[in-house]
């Protein structure tokens, strides 16, 4: 069996292993992610990795002193995932790890990229990098996270001395490899994101009996700023309203309140920062036309972050050199390891850029070239 082979069926194996029959769920501090580790934790002992797992549940296969080079990705999931976001990661680290029998390096496993369970986005990574952990958060069953971590996520923290540097494959979550018919690209960076809670309040009213030019319609606020959130989208700026609930909520009642959400994502976080603010603008005379009032509460800030030019160049060589280079949209544990060590991304064309998706699909033939490409790129090290 291929290299690339052997990554796939384990992915199928790890897509087995799941919280809910019929398909996949792995969530933080699950009786799921327990087996998922131990799998991997297997298969890290059959590559002559020596694997533990640390104070907030990583797993990390080492071989040799350190300092070492870093490979991995996470192995939780979002609910209803597709195999490959995260595992295809830490699969192929560990395919090279059996080609280099004698490299020094680390093959790291997250425990919680997606903050499915606790809402606590990057939890194995943050811990790693010494951000603190939400001890105190809780699922949706009252469990405190603090409770169920195997010991102090503080002593998780990693010396940087020990790290020579990581390196992160995962597929693309976007279509722009497929469009451009390669298999793989460098990363530059993860995009900045802002995050927003608003609602626009209005008055209920009936339906058959308020004149259309008397009414406080809520709801046609929050269509018209919806509009104006796709039309702010351009020069390389994402905007999306992901959740929209409108109050009552009857077929017979004028909206009293719309509440929404707001993410903006971009690779420069003025250009972000200043869409942000024109877009607060843009909902305020937007609810002064409409008679309503405006909520508008930020929730989320987090900066751009740019891969290592160095590790990224060394990653493009390894790529043949011409490689398409592209920022990523989606977040991952490379932006927390970056604060602690120089990082950088490998990203595996995925078809019609589908993620977060049991259709999540990748081609054999692709896998093949990231296992090349991270080998030729370990051993440059």
């Amino acid at each position: 069996m291929s290299d690339a082979a052997t990554v796939l069926e384990r992915c199928a194996r790890l897509g087995e292993v799941s919280e809910e029959p019929g398909r996949l769920t792995r969530r933080f501090g699950t009786e799921a992610m327990r087996r998922a580790n131990e799998l991997v934790g297997g298969w890290m002992h059959e590559a002559g990795l020596a694997p533990r797992e640390d104070a907030i549940g990583n797993l990390i296969g080492g071989r040799g002193r350190p300092p070492a080079l870093a490979l991995g990705s996470h192995l939780d999931s979002v609910r209803d995932a597709g195999r490959y976001d995260g595992p295809l990661g830490v699969l192929v680290a560990l395919a090279v790890a059996e080609r280099m029998p004698d490299a020094a390096l680390e093959v790291i496993a997250f425990a919680d990229e997606e903050g499915l369970r606790f809402g606590t986005t990057y939890l194995g990574s943050g811990a790693m990098a010494g951000r603190p952990t939400a001890v105190d958060a809780r699922d949706a069953d009252g469990v405190r996270l603090g409770d169920i971590l195997p010991g102090d996520p503080a002593t998780a923290r990693r010396d940087p001395a020990e790290l020579l540097g990581y390196c992160e494959v995962h597929i693309e979550q976007g279509p722009v490899l497929e469009r451009r018919g390669v298999p793989v690209g460098v990363v530059t960076g993860i995009t900045g994101q802002s995050h927003a809670e608003l609602a626009f309040a209005g008055e209920a009213g009936h339906a058959g009996t308020v004149p259309m030019d008397a009414r406080r319609d809520a709801l046609v606020a929050a269509a018209e700023f919806v509009l104006a959130v796709e039309a702010a989208a351009d020069g390389g700026l994402v905007a999306t309203v992901g959740r929209l609930a409108v109050e009552p909520g009857a077929r017979n009642v004028i909206p009293a309140r719309a509440t929404l959400s707001l993410d903006l994502r971009h690779a420069d976080d003025a250009v972000r920062r200043a869409a942000a603010a024109a877009l607060r603008e843009r909902a305020g005379e937007l609810a002064g036309a409409r008679g309503v009032a405006l909520d508008w509460r930020e929730t989320g800030d987090s900066p751009a972050v740019p891969m290592d030019a160095r590790l990224s160049d060394a990653l493009a060589a390894a790529a043949g050199g011409d490689v398409l280079r592209l920022p990523s949209g989606a977040g991952h544990d490379a932006a927390m390891m970056a604060s602690i060590t120089p990082a950088a991304m490998l990203f595996v064309r995925c078809r019609g850029g589908i993620s977060h998706n049991p259709a999540e699909s990748v081609e054999a033939g692709d896998v093949a070239v990231a296992i090349d490409v991270l080998e030729r790129f370990v051993r440059s090290r």
